[in-house]
């Protein structure tokens, strides 16, 4: 009666390594898929917040930024050991934000795109 319910398990890998040709076949298209998103994805993602990381430590007075509230600014004054920087947002208005929300530095001899 229990037969109908249950079958015998066989085990798959008779030899008993632990790392046989079927264990890489196995593991292989998992492996590759793991490569491909780390050379495509996580290492140009590492690499663009490394870039903006030095830009934000390099601010100088008279950069444009682009905070992540997508605000628009120069930047008036900035010190090496504080995490805020002083930014002109219009004509006589400055705010301190901190240096961590500016999402893009914009170059200062890259000409405005007024067409």
């Amino acid at each position: 009666m229990n037969t109908i319910f249950f079958s015998t398990a066989y085990a798959a890998d008779t030899a008993g390594g632990a790392f046989s040709v079927a264990t890489l076949m196995q593991y292989g298209p998992l492996i590759l898929i793991f490569v491909v998103f780390y050379f495509l994805l996580i290492r140009p993602q590492q690499v663009r917040q490394r870039q903006l990381r030095e830009k934000q430590n390099s601010l100088r007075r008279g950069d444009k930024i682009v905070t992540a509230g997508g605000i628009v600014g120069v930047v008036q004054a900035t010190r090496e050991d504080s995490p805020e920087v002083e930014v002109e947002i219009a004509s006589n208005v400055r705010v301190k934000i901190v240096r961590t929300t500016i999402t893009t530095v914009i170059p200062r001899d890259k000409p405005a795109n007024d067409a």
